[in-house]
């Protein structure tokens, strides 16, 4: 944290900050997530611009107090542009001997660490592998460390309500964020308004939210009374551009995105899938809307969840449907139909760590091959990916556009880390939101006078327009029944067809028609040098870290560049005239190396990999040092 000049308030000297980076970490049963997320909303409605970072266990419930268990959300808040969650972290808040000998070693030198005294007790030090009080050995010396017994004083606050113990309990997290807004100057009647909503949804439950509430002020007051902190931290308002913002993950973002695609195409959207983490809160934020003309279907598992996906886009709906890298590998050959009869099917590939089950609830960039080649036979779909959880809503929308345009399965790939972070997204006007034109067919086409030998007319499915689609036709439609299905078929009338000649023109034509899908993608926008030494190139959620280290190289007077990929496939048309503009080309990626793949595939150049398969994002130092390590010595 930055300490510019003090100002005294009350008995306080209160530091005003740029920007602070806070982690709250604890047991699963502790609440963490939620209480991480109060603390985002708060500084949001504030007018902070914040990133966030959620980390939490695939265990449905790990053992208590084990270090398995350990659930964290860390939030950025600033008063200027931020991309990450950060690297260090300026507080840790601990609610239990695993969440600290977990988190500690990302706390500043320095920096304030609140723990939970009264957690610290012999056996949840030694399901945390410590043989001695961390508390009490000296080992935290290098800290502002703040010993709070959080449950017995939230105990105490509570004792009056005549709630039972385990209900109080469970309060503790919000007397801990009423410390931290306290510590932070935040108001408390973002979280006090939530509280209230969401105990009033549940029958005879008011003195829940009642209970909440008054622990949340006593952790607040505790904070004022206690003569135990001698600073607290402002953290002005950031000045982001001028329009209306709300908080937004980067799930509800996608959810909202194919919402605004279908209504663009005046089509209803039909989304059928199976729940796997982290892609599954996409189904339950578009199960909330069915008003807007949104059909949503939960599969009994994957390769239904296509088929059903496949059977909407026939009907004529904006189809689509999501998992993550287990369940789009069970979707494999249902994608392939779908590339085999040309129907406009959106795919959302959430990814997470793997192989097999992996690491559910962590995040990777692994799928992208799978995404590109993952499929029997020539099998090609246009693959698109999101770089963060305001830009999902783009993305989604770009994703229906190309998909009705080409009459082709589209690829969206994000991932855990942008799927379950949040920051600020400015609303868009819906004025300015381009058409999707959705022309169906309803009558012969160009061969209408084409018979069966009979002189009865027939229709051909498969002629194509100028983007190389075929038409759209909807089951019903008079005179215009056709067969279809994944047997391959002759060109132009849809029929079966074994030929050699026919196969190999249409595993052409459906790979040239994704490849003339590149005359949409824009110019590839650079950041920062437009020629020099490096140019970086990114793709998907590692844009925050990317550009952020990008700053700090820029600031130290290197000539670098970045771009980051929207579209993989195809790749950008003035991607292999940006590269030679520069003398290293490195590609940061959470994985052991798949877009540098297709980089040095198509333009034949030695680009150096940055990888990394831990489960967590990049922090900028490292990307920082990184690249340095590959600049020319001065």
């Amino acid at each position: 944290m930055n300490t510019p000049a003090t100002a005294v308030d009350r008995q306080f000297a209160t530091e005003t900050l740029e920007g602070a980076v806070i982690r709250f970490c604890g047991d699963s049963g502790d609440g963490m997530q939620l209480t991480g997320g109060e603390f985002t909303t708060t500084s949001a409605v504030f007018g902070n611009d914040v990133s966030t970072f959620p980390d939490f266990p695939a265990e449905i419930r790990a053992p208590a107090g084990t270090l398995p268990g350990v659930s964290g959300f860390q939030v950025n808040f600033a008063s200027t542009d931020i991309f990450t969650p950060g690297d260090k972290v300026d507080v840790l808040v601990a609610m239990n001997p695993a969440g600290l000998k977990t988190n500690v070693a990302d706390l500043k030198g320095g920096g304030i660490l609140i723990v939970n005294e009264d957690a610290f007790n012999n056996n949840n030090l030694k399901k945390a592998g410590y043989t001695s009080n961390p508390l009490e050995d000296g080992s935290l010396d290098e800290y502002k460390l703040y010993k709070i017994p959080i449950s017995r004083l939230c105990d105490e606050s509570l004792a009056e309500t005549g709630m039972g113990s385990k209900a109080i309990g469970r309060a503790k997290n919000m007397y801990t964020l009423g410390i931290v807004y306290w510590l932070f100057d935040r108001s408390l009647e973002p979280t006090i308004q939530h509280l209230t909503n969401l105990f009033a949804k549940r029958k005879n439950q008011p003195e829940m939210a009642e209970m909440n509430i008054k622990a949340l002020k006593a952790g607040y007051y505790m904070g004022e009374t206690a003569e135990m902190f001698q600073n607290r931290y402002v953290v002005p308002k950031a000045k982001l551009a001028p329009g209306q913002y709300r908080q937004i993950s980067g799930n509800e973002a996608t959810a909202l995105g194919l919402i605004a695609g279908a209504r663009l195409a005046k089509t209803d959207l039909t989304y059928a899938g199976y729940p796997i983490t982290p892609a599954s809160d996409i189904l339950h934020f578009l199960s909330a809307y069915k008003n807007y003309h949104v059909k949503t279907l939960q599969m009994e598992d994957e390769i239904a969840a296509i088929c059903a996906t496949i059977g909407a886009a026939y009907t004529g709906d904006i189809a689509v449907t999501a998992s993550s890298g287990p369940g789009i590998a069970l979707k494999g050959e249902g994608i392939g139909l779908a590339v085999m009869t040309e129907l406009p099917v959106v795919i959302v590939n959430v990814q997470r760590g793997g192989p097999s089950t992996g690491l559910p609830t962590k995040t990777e960039q692994a799928d992208l091959l799978q995404a590109v080649y993952g499929r029997n036979g020539e099998c090609p779909v246009i693959v698109i990916a999101a770089k963060g959880p305001g830009d999902c809503f783009d993305a989604a929308v770009e994703a229906v556009r190309l998909a009705v345009k080409y009459m082709t399965p589209v690829m969206l790939l994000t991932d855990g880390y942008i799927a379950n972070g949040a920051e600020p997204w400015l609303l868009p006007h819906v004025a300015d939101l381009e058409p999707i034109a959705v022309k169906y067919a309803t009558e012969f086409n160009a061969h209408a006078d084409d018979h069966d030998g009979e002189g009865n007319n027939v229709y051909w499915p498969y002629l194509r327009n100028e983007n190389l689609a075929r038409p759209w036709a909807i089951p019903g439609t008079a005179n215009l029944e056709h067969r279809i299905g994944g047997l391959e078929k002759a060109e132009n009338t849809g029929n079966v067809s074994y030929d050699p000649a026919n196969h190999q023109r249409m595993i052409n034509l459906r790979q040239q028609k994704v490849e003339k899908s590149a005359q949409d993608i824009p110019p590839t926008e650079i950041f920062g040098a437009d020629s020099g030494d490096v140019l970086i190139i990114g793709w998907g959620g590692t844009y925050g870290a990317i550009h952020a280290a990008t700053e700090r190289l820029l600031a130290r007077e290197h000539k670098v560049g970045t771009i980051h990929l929207r579209h993989i496939n195809p790749l950008p048309p003035d991607l292999g005239a940006i590269i030679k503009r520069f003398k290293t080309i490195v590609v940061p990626e959470l994985n052991k190396g798949q877009l540098i793949r297709l980089i040095r595939e198509h333009y034949l150049v030695d680009a150096k990999g940055i990888n990394k398969v831990q489960g967590k994002p990049f922090l900028v130092a490292e990307l920082v040092a990184e690249v340095e390590s590959l600049l020319p010595r001065k």
